[in-house]
């Protein structure tokens, strides 16, 4: 058990530094509404990955094909995630022209329900979150011989790994906010609007591309490997 654990952490740890929407939006979180709320929606990532990780383990093979089938999954979720972001940035531009004082309150103001909400649908639109997790299970499974003990230990080490080095993150992050006023914080919160509409055309791209998805047909490879 002390080796899964120790084999799951290194995992976890590099799962927090991959450089995409979830990333960028959790540090903009930390800035600009500080530790809990950063938290807050860094637990609701945390749901939508457990979802996946049960997603992928009760099905394999066929939840893959039906992936690589149904490249719509994919182009739906970027829809979602450019549609956000695209609403987000105007919704910015009209909160930039208010009076300082009240861009302050937009900024702080906090609703923990809709920051977790917010962090397991950013995450969970993401199909390709879900076909990392079936390409963990396919290559770590059997190396834990499918035991089911021992790879709940091993992903709730992950995740668990996964969620500290966050908070160090957020930490670090919340330090940059005495140095930033209302209208910079409004600029990083248009810039990660810009993110998410680039990660959502990235991620149609996928669907409308689906044989030059590489993360796919690796998939598919370690598959057809396993059954050989």
């Amino acid at each position: 058990m002390i080796d899964d654990i120790l084999a799951a952490i290194p995992l976890g740890f590099f799962l927090s530094f991959m450089i995409g929407p979830v990333f960028f939006v959790l540090l903009e979180t930390s800035i600009t509404k500080g530790f809990r709320a950063a938290m807050t929606f860094d637990l609701g990532v945390l749901l939508g990955d457990i979802v996946f990780i049960l997603i992928a383990f009760f099905s394999s093979y066929r939840l893959i094909t039906s992936i690589k089938d149904q490249p719509a999954l994919f182009v739906f979720g970027g829809i979602l995630m450019l549609t956000y972001g695209i609403i987000s940035f105007f919704k910015l531009r009209k909160t930039s022209k208010l009076p300082v004082d009240e861009v302050a309150v937009e900024i702080i103001r906090k609703d923990y329900f809709g920051l977790f909400a917010k962090g397991f649908l950013l995450n969970f639109i993401n199909i390709g979150v879900l076909a990392f997790w079936l390409a963990i299970i396919i290559t770590v499974g059997p190396k834990l011989d499918m035991n089911q003990n021992r790879m709940m230990v091993f992903f709730a080490s992950v995740l668990a790994s996964y969620f500290i080095t966050d908070l160090f993150k957020i930490l670090l992050a919340k330090k940059l906010r005495a140095y930033l006023n209302p209208h910079n914080i409004i600029k990083i919160k248009k810039l990660i609007s810009i993110v998410l509409m680039v990660s959502g055309f990235l991620l149609m791209i996928q669907g409308w591309l689906p044989k030059n998805n590489e993360l796919i047909n690796t998939l598919d490879g370690i598959e057809k490997q396993e059954y050989k």
